[in-house]
């Protein structure tokens, strides 16, 4: 044996973190014998993002547990499939997956011996394959293709006649609209292996493969099921959706400014990515992980179990502002690697041209202006509820406060409102607020001022102002949203000369019932209704 690890280690690599396993009992027969071979699958359309190193972390299970492992890179998938992945540019993308994939495993020791990648097009276009997918058509019921393809493929508008060819060839789905279903099930007899790894969104493709290859002669396979695990944004990280995901080359500024938007409520352990991908990535590939803090908030801490770690966050022990500063410094040392790797000239050129930068709009002739109107989503608004930490008078200007408030980050912010004539020094102190985060900062009197407390005023006389009040129990931090407000991820920065905020803010209003409002749809936190305490129809600013 050579020292090396036995079935039940071997069961319990492949196996960790796993949401369900279809075979268990197989899994552990063929463990007992052999090695597994298992493949996982891929389409090349989109730049790898870090919500790869999830399967990955999965992958270097597999082969830390001496696994037979294939990546299959489904191109011929990416080009069927109503997808943007140009024919011409499908080797070339097949070769970034490969040179990215090695980049993420080498780069945490993981060995390679035991890896192959195969592309969908050297095999799937052949006749023993084709007559593979109408031998499975002729026994696949409607019905069951259906069903086993309510889950799959992009959606698309107006799919391509090449997207009703592809789920011909795999037995499943409603044209372009249901394509990247039972291709998997002949996949797993053409490769040749015991097992496939995918997402708990697979499982009915999973079940229609264990239902219909074995009357085609075919043997049953294991089916191991990663959970769906949420983006750092709390949804699934996309990698056609820039604000969504943090790409394996970005910079490391550009990682810290989009951990920063990260959806991280305090206390809230329930679709929170950061959380996710320490439990799916981090712990897995490193054993611990160390929060990172100043002393006078308790040190640095090391944690040899994420259950530890989750019970410390959901009781507010350890602050969502340090969870992403440890996070953003062990994703770098994740990153840099590859980063390294990438930054030879061959393969800058094999990025460049894989990814060809999208064509510029002509500019404008002169004297005509671009009639593209402004995006106004009220998701461009980075409000949050934030906590007073302490206000004191401005020293140059005794109309001005200047006040700092906790808003999920380390330190909190520093920000100069004009509420001295309306409100008591003592009661804005610890007091939770309504603030928006992403005004671009700006210096009040000497002091820069990196964001806005929102306020009811009255209409009219006497002029009377109260800041809105989240409600009770609320934590610093939490996102305000309503209404459609909530769609999309807020901008970095406002841009003062494109006015976003005061366009939307005409719409922002203080009901009867001194709630606050945007386009008469309610301000809401998860725990309930934004309100002001007297100012009925007021206005918001």
């Amino acid at each position: 044996m050579g020292g090396g690890p036995g079935p039940q280690e071997k069961y319990h690599l492949i196996t960790r973190n796993l949401q369900e396993v279809l075979g268990e009992d197989k899994l552990m027969a063929i463990l007992k014998e052999r090695e597994l071979k298992i493949y996982w699958g891929t389409a090349t359309t989109g730049k790898p993002h870090v919500a790869y190193f999830v399967p990955m972390s999965k992958i270097a299970d597999f082969l830390k547990a001496g696994c037979e492992v294939t990546i299959l890179f489904a191109d011929l998938h990416a080009y069927l499939d109503n997808m943007k992945a140009p024919w011409e540019l499908l080797e070339l993308r097949t070769c970034y997956y490969e040179n990215v994939i090695k980049a993420m495993l080498g780069g945490v020791g993981v060995p390679l011996e035991k890896l192959k990648f195969v592309r969908g097009t050297d095999y799937q276009r052949g006749g023993e394959y084709t007559l593979g997918g109408d031998r499975l058509s002729s026994v696949v019921t409607q019905h069951d293709a259906k069903k086993a393809g309510a889950g799959g493929g992009k959606q698309v508008e107006h799919p391509l006649l090449s997207g009703l060819l592809y789920p011909g060839l795999q037995g499943g789905g409603e044209g372009g609209q249901q394509s990247c279903l039972a291709r998997e099930a002949l996949d797993e007899e053409y490769l040749k292996v015991d097992a496939q790894f995918g997402g708990v969104d697979q499982r009915k493709i999973f079940t229609f493969a264990e239902k219909y290859l074995p009357s085609l002669g075919y043997a049953k396979r294991v089916h191991l099921m990663n959970p769906m695990v949420p983006g750092l944004t709390g949804s699934k990280m996309s990698s056609s959706e820039e604000d969504s995901k943090i790409d394996l080359l970005d910079r490391k500024e550009d990682v810290k400014k989009k951990l920063k938007k990260a959806f991280c409520e305090p206390g809230n352990v329930e679709n929170n990515g950061v959380l996710s991908f320490i439990k799916h990535v981090l712990f897995p590939l490193k054993s611990e992980f160390v929060i990172l803090r100043e002393e006078k908030w308790g040190g640095n801490k090391t944690y040899t179990t994420y259950e530890a770690l989750e019970k410390d966050f959901a009781e507010q022990v350890v602050h969502p502002g340090d969870l992403k500063n440890s996070v953003e410094v062990a994703l770098n040392k994740l990153l840099d690697p590859i980063r390294e790797k990438f930054n030879s000239p061959e393969l800058k050129k094999l990025t460049s041209a894989a990814y060809p930068n999208p064509s510029k709009a002509k500019p404008a002739e002169k004297g005509i202006k671009n009639s593209e109107p402004e995006d106004v989503r009220g998701g461009r608004l980075d409000i949050r509820v934030g906590k007073v930490i302490s206000v004191e008078k401005h020293p140059d200007a005794d109309s001005l406060y200047v006040e700092k408030i906790d808003v999920g980050e380390p330190g909190g912010g520093t920000v100069v409102s004009g509420l001295v004539q309306f409100v008591p020094k003592e009661q804005l102190q610890d007091r939770l607020v309504v603030l928006l985060c992403n005004l671009k900062p700006q210096k009040m009197r000497g002091v820069e001022s990196r964001g806005g407390v929102l306020c009811a005023s009255s209409v009219g006389e006497p002029g009377g102002v109260e800041p809105l009040d989240p409600p009770a129990g609320c934590c610093a931090g939490e996102r305000v949203y309503g209404g459609g407000y909530e769609g999309g991820e807020p901008d970095d920065e406002l841009k003062p000369k494109k006015k976003v905020f005061e366009k939307l803010q005409a719409d922002f209003r203080i009901s009867e019932d001194c709630v606050a409002q945007w386009k008469q749809k309610n301000f809401l936190t998860k725990l309930g209704r934004v309100s002001c305490k007297s100012l009925k129809g007021g206005s918001i600013s």
